[in-house]
């Protein structure tokens, strides 16, 4: 059986494992936002950043990639992602149906907030984002790169996402 992940921030453009195959796919009930405060990646215990994270929103649907892990690669894969996902328990891990484009549902490991953890911070104004994500710095680097790597990505891939483009254009404001 076909073991599936789905990607919709930082998995899209840098998904770490062997793919078979990518589809443009669509998560219901769920909305991709920056509510997650990153203290290991992308800022730091005295100065957190920001991450993507997707939010139980009744009526919403995220628009990401679902990937095919190769053949064999499934249990290498799963531990991979828990290193990289679970790294302080904000995350979940849950097996949910998404949509592919071609008409398909598959059930794919989808790492969601946990909205009880002290990291989940739903709801902020877009321009406290901003300013958080223009002056945060992580282990993995600045937290612009990962909006700019995101935002840019799915607007390759022709996925819409316009609180993104807003961030992405008014952190470069920010920064200039």
């Amino acid at each position: 059986m076909t073991m599936w992940v789905f990607g919709y921030g930082s998995l899209m453009w840098n998904p770490g494992f062997p793919v078979a195959r990518r589809e443009l796919a669509t998560l219901r009930g769920w909305a991709r936002s920056f509510c997650m405060t990153s203290i290991h990646h992308r800022g730091t215990e005295d100065n957190p950043g920001l991450v993507l994270a997707l939010d139980s929103v009744a009526g919403a649907q995220c628009r990401g990639i679902a990937f095919a892990v190769e053949t064999g690669h499934e249990d290498r894969t799963l531990d991979e992602l828990r290193e990289r996902e679970l790294i302080s328990s904000a995350y979940v891990e849950r097996l949910l149906d998404v949509h592919l484009d071609r008409g398909e549902r598959v059930t794919a490991v989808t790492y969601v907030i946990d909205p009880h953890h002290v990291q989940y911070c739903g709801g902020m104004p877009l321009e406290q984002q901003a300013q958080i994500i223009a002056n945060a710095v992580g282990g993995r680097g600045p937290n612009t790169e990962y909006l700019y790597n995101t935002a840019a990505h799915l607007a390759e891939i022709g996925l819409n996402d316009p609180d993104l483009d807003w961030l992405s254009a008014r952190v470069r404001q920010i920064t200039a």
